[in-house]
């Protein structure tokens, strides 16, 4: 894993390309993707590869999910090419940053930003609160203990 991870800081660094032979979770196909890779990360027992893929591979998959980044978990990676090539990084404003992306992440699953509203009954609301670092209190009844919640996620993981 230490030689994967350290191709893939350099390649972040130098903002190189990469292709790399990587194992889907639902169905065990082996694909390969040309990707800029933003950043990597740690959660839940993984090391975690947040990347854009290329143009081409971005209009094989709905256009609603087109300007998100992608995250492939490390260990299922069986092939890594740093390539010659340079990718662009976005202006200040508009580049990844990866605490602002951590806090709308939740267990890996990339997609659109979306804004999410739930009622939580309980004691321990720090337990949520925790887990989704956008998420406020629109409002509390004290008798019931009963919140109601507003968060903003990328993708599904919230939900599975």
């Amino acid at each position: 894993m230490l030689p994967l991870l350290q191709d893939l800081s350099r390649a972040i660094q130098e903002q190189r390309y990469i292709t790399i032979s990587y194992e889907k979770s639902t169905n065990k196909e082996v694909v390969t993707r040309k990707l800029s890779p933003l950043g990597i990360c740690f959660s839940e027992y993984y090391f975690y590869l947040t990347a854009y893929m290329d143009r081409e591979e971005r209009s094989k998959i709905p256009k609603e999910l087109q300007d998100f980044p992608t995250i492939y978990r490390l260990d299922r990676i069986h092939s890594l090419i740093v390539e010659e090539e340079h990718y662009q990084v976005p202006s200040y404003t508009s580049r990844y940053q990866e605490a602002e992306f951590r806090k709308r992440i939740q267990f890996m699953y990339g997609g659109r930003l979306q804004q999410v509203t739930f009622t939580y009954v309980g004691h321990d609301i720090d337990a949520i609160l925790d887990r989704l670092p956008t998420a406020t209190i629109t409002w509390y009844e004290e008798e019931t203990h009963t919140y109601h919640i507003r968060a903003e996620v990328y993708g599904t993981g919230i939900w599975r």
